[in-house]
């Protein structure tokens, strides 16, 4: 069966509350990602909130990285989703990974459009 993307729905705990609050080097480190694994960035948008945690997208070609972040708790939730079978959603993920030193993560893939499973109407 043939999906349109892959969505990798990430968690990670245990990361630093100061790298998790800096809205500077999330939007790097996403963006770096995103370009590591081949996609190509078309727009940011980050937010860091008071008194704390960031929000933000980057909105690539193949479809989009997002994170938000809870530095209190050192944890960050990130999305990761590509359209296609020129980028490996896998190698942004890893990159983060390496980025956020996380002390631990868990990730799902998730396929997106597989319209072989969607029920016909009669």
């Amino acid at each position: 069966m043939k999906a349109l993307g892959r969505h990798i729905l990430a968690e990670f705990f245990g990361c630093d509350s100061t790298v998790l609050n800096d809205v500077d080097t999330i939007e790097r480190t996403l963006v770096d990602a995103a370009l590591n694994a081949g996609a190509e960035v078309r727009e940011v948008a980050f937010h860091r909130f008071s008194p704390q945690g960031v929000s933000g997208m980057v909105i690539i070609s193949e479809s989009h990285l997002a994170i938000h972040t809870w530095p209190e708790l050192g944890y960050a939730a990130v999305d990761v989703f590509t359209c296609g079978d020129e980028v490996d959603p896998w190698d942004a993920y890893n990159y983060i990974v390496t980025a956020f030193g996380a002390d631990k993560v868990t990730a799902t893939e998730v396929k997106r459009g597989i319209f072989e499973l969607v029920p016909t109407h009669t």
